[in-house]
């Protein structure tokens, strides 16, 4: 079953879905299993019940099944409106006739959370390495679904090495990517990104001293611009006039030093660029950490993470 823990919109395509929402058959089926399944939220009425789109029937989800915490006050019904024109997951609790005798399903999306924290998210601890899909943005962090539509919090800070001034700057809201459990408080989960995408080391070695490459600039000082060459790598460069945070740059790498943990960089032009996301290479995308350290071991200062 743990297949079907995975954020909301995985499943929705698969061959096995499909097949589920072929047929009342094969939906009364999966009622018996009691088998989570997607299909696409159509609209939310004005007392925020949702009409999902179940191939050979409509479904209704109605508000307090919407999902975990609606009922008790403690989810706002923006969970809800938020998934109109989106795939939404679900458990079917039986089916009934509307007004005009059309058969429809009665849904709850609240039920397939609740597998979903019984059966993975209570059985995560810190440092496990687990698949998310980024769907809100906010100047403090990420929010982004662990599985079902539940939603755990990646700080801003923990997105990487390298300093960025707002989530959107990595990420668009529907990006799958990789994380890992940093804490779990009261239920409260907050993931960390940083620890897997390499160490100083690992990314400098994608490098070398004499090459140009590009970069983003991510800040300007008054003794330098911190370049950023991969996530979890910056540079400093020498001061250079017209260069704002933002722009794309191609850097000169003159320098690179392990014992100090820096990279000397001259700017040989800046623009901007409508794509200015840099990849993300994952150095370790799945099982469990217990402790990374970044800085390299010859470096004096230490940056590291005990889980």
């Amino acid at each position: 079953m743990q297949r079907y823990f995975m954020p909301e919109g995985r499943l929705f395509s698969t061959v096995s879905n499909r097949r589920t929402l072929s047929s009342k058959t094969n939906l009364e089926a999966a009622a018996e299993r009691g088998e989570i399944i997607e299909g696409l939220a159509l609209n939310c009425d004005t007392a925020h019940n949702l009409t999902v789109d179940l191939g050979c029937m409509k479904g209704i989800i109605p508000r307090l099944e919407g999902a975990v915490g609606i009922k008790e006050g403690t989810v706002r019904d923006i969970a809800l409106i938020s998934r109109v024109g989106k795939p939404i997951c679900f458990v079917i609790d039986g089916f009934t006739t509307n007004s005009h005798g059309e058969m429809i399903a009665l849904l709850s999306r609240r039920k397939a959370q609740e597998l979903c924290f019984s059966q993975l998210i209570s059985r995560l601890k810190a440092g496990d390495i687990i698949e998310a899909r980024v769907t809100h943005l906010e100047p403090f962090g990420a929010f982004c679904d662990i599985g079902c539509g539940c939603v755990a919090l990646l700080p801003i800070d923990t997105i990487s090495v390298s300093r960025i001034s707002h989530p959107k700057d990595r990420f668009r809201c529907g990006d799958d990517i990789k994380a890992i459990i940093k804490s779990i408080v009261d239920g409260k989960i907050t993931l960390s990104q940083k620890e897997l995408l390499g160490t100083w080391e690992q990314n400098a070695e994608l490098f070398s001293t004499g090459e140009t490459v590009s970069g983003i600039v991510r800040s300007v000082e008054n003794y330098g611009i911190f370049v950023e060459l991969a996530p979890n790598l910056a540079g400093l460069a020498e001061l250079k006039s017209g260069v704002a945070v933002g722009q794309n740059t191609s850097v000169y790498i003159k320098s690179i030093l392990p014992d100090k943990m820096k990279v000397k960089l001259i700017i040989i032009d800046s623009f901007y660029s409508p794509d200015n996301y840099l990849p993300i290479k994952y150095f370790v995308d799945e099982g469990h950490i217990d402790s990374w350290q970044y800085s390299p071991k010859t470096c004096s200062r230490v940056i590291s993470t005990e889980f």
